[in-house]
């Protein structure tokens, strides 16, 4: 029988597998830089498109095709060739967002691949139900099941190395689609001249789907949806870019930060921080070598004197020499930082006899006893180093630190100029730590602890939206006692859980207390140490304070550090996943002067990100800060989640925020933390339009202020 073909259909179905194979090769980018999670359901929604698009190439070529007789098809069988589509789509991106395609892997998915597009048209020829049935050229059959599997390796090949989703690519990719697209359309128009129909040949049975409209509007809707996959893909994809944008700012970002956090920004030594970590390091490391190392404490002789006679600009001149020399000293995998003003601390590494220390402090002395040539003067110091040992003299960094300055403020008594070691008649250990660890453990028994409230106000209306409770300890003799004394000491002595849920209990009953008594919705915030993030009873704890006071969770922020959330990021995301799930606000506190992971960012469950007062501070003055700022707030908002500025001080810093686009701020500028009383004085005022009134409200606030020292 003589077959025709209607060549708008035939152009028709081209173009489809064109678009097809472009869609393809997006998809296959976006799958491959997706997360395990969004790689499945981007593979699954691809497949579906993909496959949809590509039987409807093979449809629309059908449609194109007619004989003397109308043709009718099994309805079954044709969308059993629909489900062959898909799956094989769905295998193709599958095996392209894999790590490696090698020859051997990618030869045989082509061969898996090609053979499911040669049943997918071949089922879809078999759903005519014409009798006799059609006979196939065994020679074309084959050349087009050939040019399904070089068709599939070639795509397969390309789909790999385009992937990267590189707007350079953007040409290669349509060349490469075009390509494809012909190639998919050949083995379709092949497989169709492979087809024999008997003359005289009549269809029984099936569904007539012969009329032009049906082609058009089958090959418009697929068109449609790969378009809208399309779409949905580049879209995707650029706000992805954007994210990567900026984690890549603030990468870099953090990596100066990270150096001038953990480096003398004098000096370039290490700072104390970082001591303290390369010593945790080197402590394990002697557990496990059993072996052992020496801390020097070293102070200059007589710096004060020359500061003040020489000047500061001599000063820091000879702390650089000073520097210099002791570096010069050690070996390179000892560690030497600056800890303060003329003091510096040195880790000796694989020392076990005292005679190695004794004598690197020797060198030291000699070293440092010599004059410093600086601005034509002729400058002289000397130091007092004291030393402690690993194990004998302390297994903790603490331990060993304090131990060294113990020795070493023996060795300045002792008349300078000289080294001692440690010795228990040294030990100093102060009787005033002692007791205030002992008043710790009564304050909380003894109602000693009492919550202030740093309200955060919204940038644009300036009105406030929540508050920040922050610890305050009231002691009976002392007076107040700053949280930086005592949290460590807490942490320390294993007060911190109690302390960290009499806190937030206490936040939620202020909470409901406000919200009973009619005030505006006033968000609490509290403060959630690293020591108890990680406890299991910390979520039972907040379950159990928001049912305590019937609060509704929304009602309660959790702040944590950055640190603190990215020390252990996989676990973090479980922890903040069930507060999410509560309905809690979760903010990460301090932003970026941490060390944050920008893959795990974006994965967290968070709703804000407040940014460090140190770049607050002078965000008005210095482009450098401006620029941080700005890089945060534009990560924050690609991430849809609110920025919080604190530390904020002056209108000048409020304005700048307010430029930048800053969500929220806090600060000394609008108000200290207070007491309850007057934030509801602060709120009432607040909405109060009688100048009057407001005037007296501040003058309120400026005794609750005179009340706590602030």
């Amino acid at each position: 029988m003589t077959s025709l073909y209607n060549p708008g259909l035939v152009v028709l179905s081209i173009l489809v597998a064109t678009v097809v194979s472009y869609t393809a090769l997006r998809l296959a980018s976006r799958v491959a830089s997706s997360d395990t999670r969004e790689a499945q359901v981007w593979l699954a929604a691809g497949a579906v498109a993909m496959g949809v698009g590509m039987w409807t190439m093979h449809f629309v070529g059908m449609l194109a095709f007619s004989l003397p007789v109308p043709l009718a098809y099994r309805v079954p069988t044709t969308l059993v060739s629909l489900a062959v589509a898909i799956v094989t789509s769905g295998f193709a991106l599958a095996i392209t967002s894999g790590a490696q395609l090698n020859l051997m892997r990618l030869s045989g998915a082509a061969l898996a691949m090609g053979a499911g597009i040669a049943v997918m048209h071949y089922l879809g020829m078999a759903s005519i139900t014409i009798v006799p049935g059609i006979v196939y050229d065994p020679l074309l059959v084959a050349l087009s099941v050939g040019i399904a599997v070089a068709a599939s390796f070639v795509a397969l090949r390309l789909f790999f190395r385009l992937r990267d989703g590189s707007p350079q690519k953007g040409w290669t990719r349509i060349a490469a689609a075009i390509v494809m697209g012909l190639a998919i359309s050949g083995m379709h128009y092949t497989g169709m001249a492979a087809s024999r129909f008997a003359p005289g040949s009549y269809c029984v049975g099936g569904v007539r789907l012969d009329q032009p409209w049906l082609a058009v509007s089958v090959g418009t809707f697929a068109l449609a949806l790969l378009v809208v996959t399309l779409i949905t893909v580049v879209y995707d994809s650029h706000l992805q870019s954007r994210a990567q944008h900026h984690a890549r700012n603030l990468e870099e970002i953090n990596a100066r930060l990270k150096h001038q956090a953990t480096h003398d920004a004098l000096t370039g030594l290490p700072n104390r921080s970082f001591f303290v970590d390369r010593l945790g390091q080197e402590i394990s490391r002697a557990e496990r070598g059993k072996r052992g190392f020496a801390i020097l404490a070293v102070d200059l002789d007589r710096f004060k004197v020359i500061n003040d006679t020489l000047g500061h600009a001599v000063g820091d001149q000879l702390l650089r020499r000073v520097s210099g020399r002791l570096s010069s000293t050690v070996r390179l995998e000892d560690i030497v930082a600056r800890t303060g003003g003329d003091e510096f601390l040195i880790l000796i590494c694989d020392i076990d006899a005292r005679s190695g220390a004794a004598a690197v402090a020797g060198k030291i002395g000699i070293e440092l006893d010599r004059a410093f040539d600086i601005d034509t003067l002729a400058v002289h110091t000397s130091a007092s180093i004291g030393i402690s040992l690993y194990p004998e003299d302390g297994q903790t960094t603490d331990a060993l630190v304090a131990r060294a300055d113990e020795a070493m403020y023996f060795a300045k008594q002792s008349g300078r100029n000289t080294f001692h070691f440690f010795n228990a008649g040294m030990s100093v250990f102060s009787q005033k730590r002692l007791d205030m660890e002992n008043d710790l453990r009564c304050a909380l028994p003894m109602q000693q602890f009492e919550l202030h409230y740093q309200p955060k106000m919204e940038v644009v209306s300036d009105r406030i939206v929540s508050v920040e409770a922050l610890l305050r300890w009231r002691h009976p003799q002392r007076g107040f006692i700053s949280p930086a004394e005592f949290i460590p000491l807490a942490e320390e002595s294993g007060l911190m859980f109690a302390i960290d849920e009499w806190v937030l209990r206490e936040g939620c009953r202020q909470a409901r207390e406000w919200q009973s008594a009619g005030m505006p919705f006033l968000r609490v915030a509290v403060n959630v140490s690293p020591v108890n993030f990680r406890q299991s009873k910390f979520l039972n704890a907040v379950r159990t304070a928001l049912a305590d006071f019937d609060l509704d969770p929304r009602y309660l922020e959790v702040e944590l550090t950055e640190t603190t959330v990215m020390g252990d990021a996989e676990s973090a995301v479980a922890i903040l996943e069930e507060l999410s799930r509560m309905g809690v606000v979760v903010s990460i506190d301090d932003f970026g002067t941490g060390y944050s992971s920008m893959s795990y960012l974006r994965k967290l469950p968070i709703d804000k990100l407040k940014i460090d007062r140190s770049f607050v501070c002078d965000v008005d003055t210095s482009a450098d800060a401006a620029s941080i700022v700005q890089a945060i707030i534009s990560l924050a908002h690609s991430l849809r989640l609110k920025v919080v500025a604190e530390g904020v001080e002056t209108y000048a810093q409020l304005e700048r925020l307010r430029s930048l686009g800053c969500d929220q701020y806090q600060g000394f500028y609008r108000s200290p933390a207070v007491l309850p009383e007057a934030i509801v004085a602060m709120v009432r005022a607040a909405g109060d339009t009688d100048t009057d009134v407001f005037q007296q409200t501040h003058s309120k606030l400026a005794v609750f202020k005179r009340r706590i020292g602030g």
